[in-house]
């Protein structure tokens, strides 16, 4: 179910598209035009059930590495004290 507002800030949810980005082992997998809705304070991203499942079953091929992906170009920095 989806909250009316924002669970964080209490801004108000727009339908629309985002990234969803998690870490597998060393890697990164980004899931590009995940429709979700979005808070228009923060811009933190609730998805439906439905939508959830498919990014779930995504990341279950990730895991068990059946997941073909095509490499993106991409930097990493550490903040040092």
């Amino acid at each position: 179910m989806i909250p009316e507002r924002c669970t964080f800030c209490k801004g108000t949810l727009q339908e629309g598209k985002t990234e969803f980005i998690a870490r597998v082992g060393d890697e990164i997998i980004v899931i590009r035009d995940v429709p979700a809705f979005i808070c228009d304070r923060c811009g933190e991203a609730y998805y439906s059930a439905e939508i959830s499942r498919k990014i779930d079953a995504v990341m279950k091929d990730a895991h068990s590495g059946r997941l073909c992906c095509r490499p993106l170009a991409a930097g990493e920095v550490e903040l040092t004290g």
